[in-house]
């Protein structure tokens, strides 16, 4: 096998598409700080232990696991960041008050998400800890949706669905709670015949519930239809009340369905959950929701929700980015010369100056000017 040969899907990030990724990341970044939102940058590798404290069965599957040479303990390079970023939240800064904090770095997955994924996403994302209200689940659905937006996406679907229902559901009913991870996986691949079958011996309210959650998808109004169908139990009524607020606080900006039955993320997430679709992409190209109880596993327990996405696939949806304009210059040490260049660039021009004896291959910059010497002067040119 050639030495030059990646592992499948893992690739490298040529100059046009690595473009792309980082003015994406500058911009979201930046605009996350105009929340209020503070950086931090997590290691890409930590103990096992602290690294799955809290996540789900799906993301220890996920994570990469090696020992550790020093201590002998299991290492785990991370597969998400927000467990990481909810430890910094719990154990370092350590607030009382509510904190937004941002991040933005690569992340590694035992197997692809999809077909084409890359098993290297590189993750941004943002969070609020200490605040339970469903203010907090608002402002990261608009943070979301506005970074969709500041990438150019206008067509937007908002798909949101809420972790609370099932568990209200099963809540009373013992032998449900004990069919907890079954009934999930049957919801979540909509199989009402297998739910049927599982739920045979359940109570009444709670079969009758479960079996009408897959049919419970569409736009807004579904949760109508919702509050008709299913029993009046506190925490579905609240459910069914924060969906309706952040379907009113999206429209307008994105077009709104929901499915009661999507539990992705349900062992991980604790309230309204959403994933953000463009056109061009079969998967969810953002996904968010509050996860409460992550923080519990760092001995602290602290209201927690945010949202994060992957700056490489949603790269690739954009079109090839404009070549950007430079000043061809010569090569030389002469201190004029160096003065010149040192100048422009300080103004924000790109000045590439010709090494002897090599044509330049730059794909991303189209050399419209040259600087040239004449009487003395060194003096700007165009080209052509």
């Amino acid at each position: 096998m050639p030495n030059w040969l990646l592992p499948e899907n893992i690739a490298d990030v040529l100059p046009s598409e690595a473009r792309k990724i980082e003015d994406l990341r500058r911009q979201m970044l930046d605009n996350f700080r105009l929340y209020g939102y503070e950086l931090v940058m997590p290691p890409l590798l930590e103990y096992v232990d602290s690294l799955l404290a809290g996540a789900g069965k799906d993301t220890d599957l996920r994570t990469f696991k090696l020992v550790d040479q020093i201590s002998g303990r299991m290492l785990g390079l991370r597969a998400d960041m927000t467990t990481q970023v909810a430890r910094i939240d719990a154990h370092l800064l350590n607030r009382e008050s509510v904190t937004r904090l941002c991040y933005a770095g690569s992340v590694l997955h035992t197997r692809p998400s999809g077909l084409h994924a890359t098993r290297e996403p590189l993750q941004i994302g943002a969070e609020i800890y200490g605040h339970a209200g469903l203010e907090a689940d608002a402002e990261i659905q608009e943070l979301a949706l506005a970074s969709l937006a500041m990438a150019g996406f206008g067509e937007v679907r908002l798909d949101l669905s809420h972790a609370g229902l099932l568990r209200s559901i099963i809540a009373d009913d013992a032998a449900a709670r004990n069919d907890e991870v079954a009934l999930y996986a049957l919801l979540q691949a909509k199989d009402s015949p297998g739910l049927a079958a599982l739920t045979a011996g359940y109570a009444a309210v709670t079969r009758d519930a479960l079996l009408a959650l897959p049919h419970l998808y569409g736009d807004v109004d579904v949760l109508a239809r919702a509050r008709d169908v299913l029993p009046a139990f506190p925490g579905i009524t609240k459910a069914l009340a924060e969906l309706a607020a952040l379907a009113g606080s999206a429209l307008g900006r994105a077009e709104v369905a929901i499915d009661l039955a999507d539990l992705r993320g349900y062992q991980y997430e604790s309230g309204a959950m959403f994933g953000l679709y463009v056109p061009g992409l079969p998967n969810a190209v953002a996904r968010g929701g509050r996860y409460d109880h992550v923080g519990e596993a760092f001995g602290r327990a602290r209201p927690a929700t945010g949202f994060s996405l992957d700056l490489r696939e949603l790269a690739r949806l954009l079109p090839s980015a404009e070549r950007k304009h430079a000043i061809r210059a010569p090569w030389g040490n002469a201190p004029e010369l160096r003065e010149q260049i040192a100048g422009l660039r300080k103004a924000g021009e790109v000045v590439i100056q010709s090494l002897p004896g090599h044509d330049d291959d730059q794909d991303e910059f189209e050399c419209d000017r040259v600087l040239v010497l004449e009487d003395s002067n060194w003096i700007l040119k165009n080209l052509g």
